[in-house]
């Protein structure tokens, strides 16, 4: 019974997934695209890996984002060796508020790969679609889960905790950093109506992890505190709209009657 409400899910989530990425391709706001989707994803790709480089540097490096992660990793650490985990953790197991389906549910929308597979799918239909307004915010969004996906990887193999359930590689928490990653990017990308609503499910998410065992409150609270701070920081560098190089920028006129359309802007 589980397999089928768990094969039931994925058919409903990739429906929602491809209609969601659907609505974004279609938006007004199409411009001249790069050609097809091979064409743009191997011209992305090839500079995929300096961009990371480049992303995780304005992101690590900046002061702001520095204190916010020592911070968070200051009240980990102090959570993990204190009683404060154990009885977090304790209250959960007899107060779980979160099973079966919905579990798996939360569970599935949380994880990276989910993550990296609808913005595959928003990539995708907007490179065929030539929407570059809606292509580069996809690859923002990609190179975000990137940054955030390999620095959680990277501490987990550093730390190398166990969680309340006896899984290896537990803080932090890879579903709430790459959950909190999509929030942030959404949020920067279309305000408070979309980042709020974005931010509950992600903190649901978070709960989750914390109520099924599958992680310590110390694992999600930095968790929480990466994904925001490199969402946040990739999609804010990157929300501009640039084509080669130039930042497309609109424009308006009204001398014999309305004119609008794009400025192509560049300093040199």
């Amino acid at each position: 019974m589980s397999v089928y409400y768990r094969n039931q899910y994925w058919l409903r989530f990739a429906c929602v997934g491809l209609i969601l990425a659907a609505g974004c391709a279609n938006q007004t706001n199409n411009l001249s695209g790069t050609g097809n989707f091979f064409e743009s994803f191997r011209s992305d790709f090839a500079n995929w890996p300096d961009r990371i480089i480049k992303d995780s540097k304005d992101t690590f490096l900046r002061a702001d984002n520095m204190t916010v992660l020592l911070l968070a990793g200051g009240a980990s650490i102090a959570m993990h060796n204190s009683d404060a985990d154990r009885n977090l953790n304790e209250n959960f197991e007899r107060h779980q508020a979160i099973d079966g389906f919905a579990s798996e549910t939360l569970k599935a929308i949380g994880g990276p790969g989910t993550h990296f597979a609808a913005t595959g799918l928003w990539y995708a239909i907007s490179a065929n679609n030539q929407d570059e307004f809606n292509k580069q915010r996809a690859w923002t969004m990609m190179t975000a889960l990137s940054v955030t996906g390999l620095t959680t990887v990277g501490l987990k193999a550093i730390r190398g905790n166990h969680t309340p359930n006896g899984k290896s590689w537990g803080w932090p928490s890879g579903h709430t950093s790459s959950s909190f990653t999509v929030a942030s990017v959404l949020d920067e990308f279309y305000g408070p109506k979309v980042g709020i609503p974005a931010y509950l499910l992600a903190s649901l998410v978070g709960y989750r992890m914390m109520d099924e065992g599958d992680h310590w409150a110390s694992d999600v609270v930095f968790g929480a505190a990466l994904g925001w701070v490199v969402g946040h920081s990739v999609a804010g560098k990157h929300k501009k709209l640039e084509i080669a190089g130039f930042e497309v920028l609109p424009y308006t006129a009204n001398n014999d009657g309305l004119v609008m359309g794009v400025n192509l802007v560049r300093q040199f």
